[in-house]
């Protein structure tokens, strides 16, 4: 089924052609009815040429020689079936025997033309057939070498994707097995001597509490550990079913909004003050969002205590119509704190990262009273549950190339380092194989145009010298009932009014065989519009004048 553009297209393009094939109809005088009934087979056979190019080229080139209301699109024809005929070979058949059709009617329809005219339409036919020809099929193999460039650009941006997706993979899997080399060491190290210290007996009740604190804090730390491990290497993060049943497993505590109120708890016992407050109706986060802010509060709360140990600290929840507005804020330091904290601020470029991954925002800023406030904006919907996602412009730079840039491609390395298709140091057979056929092709098209090029100046040159010629046989020759018409003894003003000047290079040279002129007089000599009796003789009419009268004319054959 054509789709309705190219119904509306095909139909307007029929009524252009019938309302042509009408006009010429009624222009040749043969009636009304018959010029009705051309316009009607015009529009009725153009939607065909798609479906049958060959066969309504053959057609419309033997209609268009007794009914001229097909003339328009014959041109039509030629240049759709030049677009559409597969095959080179079968093309130049088919128009071949088109234009053999075209001029061996038109010799048989019009009895009286002549040799001259004849060569004339067959020129003009052959530039009305071939031109359209060739401009159709060049248009199609243009497009045809267009379109598999878009699908070759296809594949190269899948396979960078693929190759870019490989890449972050390894990646992830370098960074997860370095973390469990060196973090998980250090944990599980914290984890056994905190452990040994909570049951020391010279340990007051107080030390106790606090060593117990920190052996829940390494604990629970290896648990993220695991975590962050097992989603680098899988590439993914886990289902939250999986994450809530390891959850109650490990006994570890949750990490979404829902385990914020486990880290103010903690601080408490560490005897820090924390404030949860919350507002709005409770409302549930995509479990990415949900993760992000579990670790906002986490780095607000690792900060102040770094940062302003012994202030109070504020945590808000407040849930808004579209999104989860979460703070984490802390009062000035008590004391001053020594340069001796590490801090190399990757956390809060990390919160930028995840919450512009969920396509919400971060900020992070002190306070008019001297202390800092962290707060992000967690949207409920993720990017990927209809939010929008983030600008390209604002991916943060890494050593895969951005999306869509399919020409940052590896430079070709030793065996086995590059893949050969995405190395851009040639094409694929396929398009090698099309790029040939449309160059072959296109130096055919072109040399075929220039042909006809040079075709159309030679009809031009032959009309402009037949008109240079006629115009001068006008002056230089007569008919020879002209010559028996005019008589001895008659003036000669009435004698040239009757006879052309002369005035032409076609009989400035008599050559030899003419007789002697009468002595005194002035001849006029004219040529024979006959042929002589043989092809070296050329018939001549001679009219000598003198006293103002015609006192010879002779009709004789020059060599």
């Amino acid at each position: 089924m054509w789709p309705v553009g190219r119904i509306v297209g095909e139909t307007l393009l029929s009524v252009t052609l019938a309302l042509l094939a009408l006009g010429a109809g009624l222009l040749d005088d043969g009636g009304t009815l018959r010029a009705v009934g051309v316009a009607l087979g015009v529009a009725l056979v153009s939607p065909l040429r798609r479906v049958l190019p060959a066969f309504v080229l053959l057609a419309t080139a033997v209609a268009c020689v007794p009914l001229g209301g097909f003339a328009p699109l014959f041109l039509v024809v030629s240049w759709s079936a030049g677009r559409r005929i597969e095959g080179l070979g079968r093309a130049a058949g088919v128009f071949a025997l088109a234009y053999g059709l075209t001029l061996g009617f038109t010799a048989l329809w019009e009895s009286h033309l002549s040799l001259p005219l004849l060569a004339f339409s067959g020129l003009f036919v052959l530039v009305s057939l071939v031109v359209p020809g060739l401009a159709g099929r060049y248009w199609s193999q243009r497009r045809a070498l267009t379109d598999t460039l878009h699908e070759y650009n296809a594949q190269l941006l899948r396979e960078r994707a693929m190759i870019a997706g490989q890449a972050r993979m390894l990646e992830r899997q370098r960074i997860a097995q370095d973390m469990h080399d060196s973090l998980g060491h250090q944990l599980a190290l914290i984890a056994v001597h905190t452990g040994a210290l909570e049951v020391d007996r010279e340990l007051t009740g107080q030390q106790r509490e606090a060593v117990g604190v920190l052996r829940e804090a390494s604990v629970a730390a290896m648990h993220e550990l695991r975590d962050v491990v097992g989603v680098l290497r899988d590439g993914a993060p886990e289902s939250p079913q999986a994450v809530e049943a390891s959850d109650e497993d490990s006994g570890a505590p949750s990490r979404g909004v829902a385990g914020i109120e486990g880290l103010a708890e903690a601080s408490r016992r560490a005897g820090a003050a924390v404030d949860v407050r919350r507002s709005g109706g409770v409302r549930p986060l995509a479990p990415t969002a949900d993760h992000a802010a579990y670790r906002l509060v986490q780095e607000g709360m690792t900060n102040a205590h770094k940062h302003a140990p012994g202030a109070a600290i504020t945590i808000g929840l407040r849930y808004e119509p579209d999104s989860l507005v979460v703070e984490v804020a802390n009062g000035p330091a008590e004391e001053p704190v020594s340069g001796s904290v590490a801090s190399g601020g990757q956390g809060l470029t990390g919160l930028e990262e995840r919450a512009r991954l969920v396509g919400g925002m971060v900020h992070a800023g002190p306070t008019a009273d001297g202390g800092f406030r962290l707060a992000g904006v967690l949207p409920y919907t993720s990017p990927g549950d209809g939010f929008p996602s983030p600008p390209p412009g604002d991916v943060m730079a890494t050593f895969v190339a951005p999306t869509n840039d399919f020409r940052a491609q590896r430079a070709k390395g030793s065996a086995g380092e590059s893949d050969p298709v995405t190395d851009w140091n040639g094409f694929p057979k396929e398009l090698a194989r099309t790029m040939s056929r449309t160059k072959r092709g296109n130096g055919i098209a072109i040399g075929c145009g220039v042909a006809a090029l040079v075709v159309v100046l030679l009809v031009i040159a032959t009309i402009v010298g037949g008109i240079f010629l006629m115009r001068e046989a006008d002056s230089a020759m007569i008919e020879p009932k002209q010559y028996e018409a005019v008589t001895v003894g008659q003036s000669e003003s009435e004698v040239r009014e009757q006879l052309p000047s002369g005035d032409s290079f076609l009989n400035s040279e008599m050559g030899k065989g003419a007789p002697p002129e009468p002595k005194g007089s002035t001849c006029l000599t004219l040529l024979s519009t006959e042929f002589g009796s043989d092809l070296d003789a050329e018939p001549v009419f001679r009219f000598c004048f003198k006293d103002g009268k015609l006192i010879e004319k002779k009709s004789f054959e020059t060599g």
